[in-house]
């Protein structure tokens, strides 16, 4: 079984002044869109390194890397706006989590390397995501594994914390 969505609405972890001043956004979209925070900044901390100005090779733009065509899709107009951008990309994690049953590694390809690029491998679920990962695209692959251990962390962080 893969890991599941965790919508348990916490407070992100923060480690930093940049991770402090988009904290309270993403706290905000996450729980909005019904999206563990601690994801949406494990995505933010690979996309973009929380620079609300990055723009990558490929011409995603802002926090959370939205391509033109999705940004337009999801009304964000100012990529580079922080609010607008958290709330475009956490608005499309979120749909993609619910497309993909809960399942993280499975939507987080799908964020990186598109949904149509998944559907096309015929990849549902993490179980179907396993077996077919070869097929992805390298920069996915190492994309998802990024994301997930930033994640991870961050899930170690809040249980250090409680303890």
């Amino acid at each position: 079984m893969g890991i599941q969505a965790n919508k348990v609405n916490t407070y992100p972890v923060v480690k930093g002044e940049k991770e402090a001043a988009v904290a309270p956004l993403v706290q905000t979209k996450a729980a909005r869109y019904g999206v563990d925070p601690n994801l949406v900044m494990a995505v933010i901390q690979a996309e973009s390194s929380f620079n609300p100005y990055a723009v990558s090779r490929a011409g995603a733009k802002g926090l959370m890397q939205l391509m033109d065509g999705t940004a337009a899709e999801l009304g964000v107009r100012d990529p580079f706006n922080p609010e607008e951008n958290i709330d475009g990309g956490v608005r499309y994690l979120s749909m993609l989590i619910d497309k993909y049953g809960g399942n993280v590694r499975t939507a987080l390809a799908a964020y990186n390397a598109g949904p149509g690029r998944i559907d096309r491998l015929g990849i549902q679920d993490d179980a179907d995501l396993r077996s077919r990962y070869e097929l992805l695209p390298q920069e996915t692959q190492r994309y998802v594994d990024k994301v997930m251990t930033y994640y991870e962390q961050r899930h170690q962080q809040v249980s250090s914390d409680i303890s």
